[in-house]
């Protein structure tokens, strides 16, 4: 062993990561993400690749979702940014959504680092949507990078 892996100390892990960034979040079941964003009060992100969107489902064009690829989340969001999305402000309601409500606790947690207070994610994520028997389609509204 070098003297340099010997003084090494290990970061925090991810399930402690994803225990402090849900301890932040008031997260949603996927019906109560639902009539928040058929009521006009919130933004439905889903941050999933194209890939697992196009394997698994999206959410009904009808709810006016838009699909921004985890990679560019922060800079879509942060209204400091010349390439934040029109009309975000501090105050936008944002709920994240993943495949399983992983991906989206850590993405709705770096939101609000960003002062997005009212960021949080959907519990279960796409795979408990799509149970709960909520509007599904193929395509949605996809922003770029």
């Amino acid at each position: 062993m070098t003297a340099q892996q010997a003084t090494h100390q290990p970061g925090t892990g991810i399930d402690e990561l994803l225990a402090q960034a849900r301890s932040r979040l008031d997260r949603l079941s996927a019906r109560d993400a639902w009539r928040e964003v058929r009521s006009g009060e919130a933004w439905l992100v889903d941050i999933r690749p194209a890939a697992q969107r196009a394997e698994e489902g999206e959410v009904a064009a009808g709810l006016s979702p838009l699909v921004v690829e985890r990679n560019v989340l922060e800079w879509r969001f942060d209204p400091r940014q010349d390439v934040a999305l029109p009309g975000v402000d501090f105050d936008t309601r944002v709920i994240v959504l993943c495949q399983e409500g992983y991906t989206s606790s850590l993405a709705a947690h770096a939101l609000r680092s960003l002062g997005l207070d009212r960021a949080t994610d959907v519990v279960g994520g796409f795979a408990a949507w799509r149970g709960e028997g909520l509007p599904v389609a193929r395509t949605a509204h996809r922003i770029g990078a």
